[in-house]
């Protein structure tokens, strides 16, 4: 029973993903959170940080991986959330709810 709803719900995905990239309105989504998150700082607060680190070890000791494993907490951490409760993540699901929605009618 759980396995089979894991496989429903996967399956779900896939095919409100599939949908999303034929319309084209995945990329539209993913524009506005782009748009939505810079709006609120989240951009710059992580670039800034990357900045910090590539200070503290040195540039000539800092790989892609490092930087990456160092920012992704806080880009999920408490900036992403103060995105999140400004209704910048709200906005994209409501967003995508209703294209959901409506498209189930065309």
């Amino acid at each position: 029973m759980v396995v089979s709803k894991m496989n429903k719900d996967a399956q779900m995905r896939a095919a409100i993903n599939q949908k999303l990239i034929e319309t084209g309105e995945r990329e539209r989504l993913k524009e506005l959170l782009r748009a939505k998150l810079i709006e609120c700082g989240w951009k710059d607060q992580l670039k800034a940080h990357c900045k910090e680190v590539i200070k503290e070890k040195g540039l000539e000791h800092v790989t892609v991986d490092d930087l990456v494993a160092e920012i992704t907490p806080k880009g999920r951490g408490k900036e992403y959330k103060l995105c999140e409760r400004k209704g910048v993540l709200k906005t994209w699901f409501l967003s995508l709810s209703c294209w959901f929605s409506f498209s189930f009618f065309l």
